[in-house]
Order: structure tokens, then sequence, then C-alpha cells
């Protein structure tokens, strides 16, 4: 008990309902760990005041000394990403123009997670209106990565992996639109789980039959955090008409859980169609070879789709569903152009012209894709791809205007990897696969589920943190 923040969620829950350690003492070791590391990595910002969180640690002591407990997560530091509403932090998104706005009700998933006891001590960063997979903004600056501050930290939840991997909060909540759980979780050696389409009910929300491309979703130092934390923030809600109905699953996978009989469709770079520096394939196909050593049967496929395509039906389904976003912000008074970054402008331009019909041909596009994933599953229990096109590049960058000598069209066409779970609405984990030459850049493994799959998906994540316990054990100094 020495190293208080050294302990896994689930360990940490653990010691303070078994008494060996207070609410007090958990949250003063978490605080003095963000004082000490945090200005060095920027990845909490709106942390509340510390006399403060300690009155609610001392509260939630004092309901157990009553014989109360809130849940597994109580007294557990938590902060929430800044696309989720937390009662008492502004709700930035990481824009100027948003910097005042301060929820009257929490997101449903930070509702349930304080139902469950966590403590809310802030915000974790992100990049502004959580474009782009690089977490840096004009109202709290750069996040840095855990491993090699000279580098991004990916996103766009990169504020709440870089935390997670130094260890200033024990697990964390993050957002997924276009690999936005998944990969800052690669680069920061953490896992990150994006879940099924509904299976973590948004609201509030301005509008919720239509834009179900976003979840929110756990992130964790293990596999059985990052389960317990799902079956948290999961379950259906009447006011979120798509979510996912009946009992939630028990998500946690048994401890001893392995590969044996596990296939595996490896992706790699699409025949290559996808750019990818190099050593990532390689690194990813190490990670495989660990399951394929554990009875995991792997074999090269293909996704059997017109690619190009299917990027396109993207590029339009994306930025129909990010311009209203942004538009709403520059409706605020005092809003203008000048103080919004040019890739979110760019979304909005681009949505200007956009016709119904348009729409329509490219969900008749989505449509034909997730049929062909559903014959994929018949044939793989799961699909693997790298998380990540690109090593970490310099936290200096916007992002990579070339990636293996081949230009970059658009300011996400790095992260093209991650939009297949995401546009055929399907659970996908990152993994820690290894780590670049130098040592120092981390990179995951990204596994991919069939339809509501989340309890199997996380079967095979915890065979994979067995195979790698190793690996997995890996902290950055």
């Amino acid at each position: 008990m020495d190293d208080l923040t050294a302990l896994d969620a689930s360990a940490l829950s653990a010691a303070i309902h078994a008494g060996q350690v207070s609410c007090r003492e958990v949250m003063q070791a978490t605080l003095q760990r963000i004082h000490a590391l945090n200005p060095r990595v920027n990845a909490i910002v709106s942390l509340a005041d510390d006399e403060q969180l300690l009155k609610q640690a001392d509260a939630h002591d004092a309901l157990l000394a009553r014989g109360q407990s809130l849940g597994w997560m109580h007294g557990l530091p938590q902060a929430i990403k800044d696309t989720g509403n937390a009662v008492g932090f502004a709700s930035t998104f990481g824009s100027p123009l948003l910097a005042d706005v301060m929820p009257a009700a929490d997101s449903l998933f930070v509702q349930r997670m304080k139902a469950a006891g966590c403590i809310v001590v802030g915000k974790t960063n992100m990049p502004e209106f959580g474009l782009g997979s690089h977490s840096y903004n004009p109202l709290f600056g750069t996040t840095l990565n855990a491993w090699d501050p000279a580098v991004s930290a990916g996103g766009s939840s990169g504020g709440a992996a870089v935390a997670l991997a130094l260890r200033l909060l024990p697990v964390a909540d993050g957002s997924d639109f276009m690999g936005s759980l998944r990969n800052p979780a690669g680069w920061n050696h953490v896992i990150g789980l994006r879940p099924s389409q509904g299976r973590v009910p948004g609201w509030p929300r301005p509008e919720l039959f239509v834009s179900q491309l976003a979840t929110d979703g756990p992130m964790g130092r293990s596999v059985r955090d990052v389960a317990r934390l799902l079956s948290t923030q999961s379950g259906h809600d009447p006011r979120v008409p798509l979510s996912i109905s009946g009992p939630v699953p028990d998500f946690v996978p048994p401890p001893d859980a392995g590969a044996r009989g596990l296939r595996i469709g490896w992706l790699g770079d699409l025949g290559g169609h996808l750019a990818m520096e190099d050593g990532v394939l390689a690194v990813c196909e190490q990670a495989l070879a660990r399951l394929q050593g554990g009875g995991a049967a792997v074999e090269p496929a293909g996704l059997g789709v017109d690619l190009d395509a299917l990027w396109q039906a993207w590029l339009l389904w994306r930025r129909a569903l990010v311009a209203p976003v942004v538009g709403a912000a520059l409706a605020r008074p005092g809003a203008t152009r000048e103080r919004v970054k040019p890739e979110a402008l760019w979304e909005l331009d681009q949505a200007a012209g956009l016709s119904c019909n348009d729409f329509m041909r490219a969900a008749e596009t989505r449509t034909r894709f997730y049929a062909q994933m559903l014959t994929l599953f018949q044939r793989y229990d799961v699909l693997a791809l790298p998380v990540a096109q690109t090593w970490p590049f310099a936290a200096g960058e916007t992002w990579p205007r070339t990636v293996a000598g081949r230009a970059m069209d658009t300011y996400h066409r790095w992260m093209e990897v991650t939009i297949y779970a995401t546009f055929a609405g399907l659970p996908a984990i990152s993994l820690p696969a290894g780590f670049h030459a130098n040592g120092r850049w981390p990179m995951g493994l990204q596994l991919i589920g069939p339809p509501q799959g989340d309890a199997a998906l996380l079967h095979a994540a915890q065979a994979y943190e067995n195979l790698a316990a190793e690996l997995m054990a890996l902290r950055p100094q």
C-alpha cells in the first residue's frame, strides 16, 4: 500500500472496501501525483480545489464507516473528458467559444459513474471540438505523450490516456468518433474500448436518431478495469431511443481467459490501401504472434468492399454530424470564424452544399459495408488492424502531412484505419502492442468484434493480456 497510485482501479477499490486504505488517503495520493506530474504533460484541466475534493473523500469515508458503499468506484478519483458534462466544471470542448458553458446536469455516463461512487476531480484535455487525433487547443494548450513529451499524446481522449499512463487516475472515460478512445490508448500504452453503437447511451444531446458515430466509453490499465467501467456506463435509457435494450451483460472476462480457438482476420494495411509508417505493421504482427502462441488462428483478410467509396461516404457522414456542432458554437454571441481551428471550419464549409440525396446515398454505402462485415464475422471472431498508421509525431505539429511518403489529403486521412469499426457500429479495443525501435513510442493493436459482441471482445482482450503480461505491465518513468 506504499504507492496507492500504482494500483489499478479494481485493486484500489478492493483496498478501500477492505478498509486497508481510506478514500481520503487515495485522494491525497492522487492529488500529490497530479500536482507533481500534470504540469509536465497537461493531461488534466479544470482541476477542482484540493480541500473541496478532500471533503468529498471524507464524506465517502463516512458512508463506509456506516456500512454503506455506493459501488465499486466508491472513492475513486475520476476526471471527465471535456466532451462530457459534469456539474461544476465547464464543458468547453477545447473551444474558446464554449469556455463559459456550465452544464445544468451531468451527462448520463457521468451520472452512472457518480452513482457507482467516483469523485470527479476535473476534466481531461482534448483537441478543439474533438477534431483530429492530437490533443491541443487554444484554451488549455497541448497534452504531451506520457512516454515522450516531445511527441503527441493522440486524441481526442489524449488527456485521459496520458492521465492513465502516468497513474494520475486509476481508470478513465473517453469518447470515440474516429478512433478517439483507441488512438491515444495505443500511443500511451493503455487500453481503450470503443463500445458497440448504442451500448453507452449519449444524453443529453440535441439529436438522438442520426448522430450515432460518436460514443462514450472506458479506458484503463487492465482489461478488468475497462470491462467494469463499461458495465457501469452501459444500459438502456428510454430518453435515448437507439440505446441497446435488455439486461447489461457481464462484461468482466474470466481472469484465466485463453486464446485457444480464437479466429483472427489480420487486415494489416488493407492490401496497401492504408499508408503505414515503417515498423507499425511489424509490431502489431508481433502482438498477434502472442495470440497465436496461445492457440489462436491468425490469417490474412480483406474487407471486400470499395475502400475509396467507403472513405467518401465516411467523409460525408462525418461532416454532416460535425458541422452542426461547429455551427452552434459560431452562433453564440461574440463568436467569429477567426476563433475556430481551420479543420473545424473545413468540416463546416464542406457540409454547406450537402443534400439529402447525397446523405442517403452515403447511408446506402454504409449499409452495404455493414452487411459485408457480417459476412466476415461468419469466418472470424475478431478482425485485427493497427490502431494508428503513424508513430506519435512531434507535439508542435498539427497533423502529419505525409505518411510513408504519401500525401494526406485531409487532416484526418492518416486516421483512416479507425473508421471501419465506427462506420459499422462495432465494438473495438486498442491493446498495447509494443514500441518503436527507439523504445519511447508505443503502438496499439486494434481488435474489432461483431455487432454487440463487447463481452466476447473483452474475453479476447483478457487472453491477450494474459499472454503479454510483461509487456502490459510496462509503465513510463
